[in-house]
């Protein structure tokens, strides 16, 4: 797994636009008391249940690299011109 340019930021713009998505979806918003990994597992399990990502193996499914397909993910969704892709 090789690691993206500003991955950081980018994860956190893929929680940011997956609440929206989650919330459009008809999912209840996530309160202030739900952690950062709870955030990215529900988000993570939603884009997959809907077709938008490919699913980790089994093995595979931790954190570090839920983490790192949310930031690939919304690495394509962004504009080619967007300042977190330079």
């Amino acid at each position: 797994m090789k690691k993206l340019k500003n991955e950081t930021a980018l994860l956190k713009q893929a929680i940011i636009i997956g609440e929206v998505y989650a919330n459009n979806r008809g999912y209840k918003k996530f309160s202030g008391t739900n952690s950062a990994k709870e955030k990215i597992e529900s988000l993570y399990r939603l884009l997959v249940s809907d077709k938008l990502i490919q699913p980790l193996k089994e093995e595979d499914e931790n954190q570090l690299n839920m983490k790192h397909r949310l930031a690939v993910w919304i690495s394509k969704q962004l504009p080619k011109d967007h300042e977190l892709l330079k």
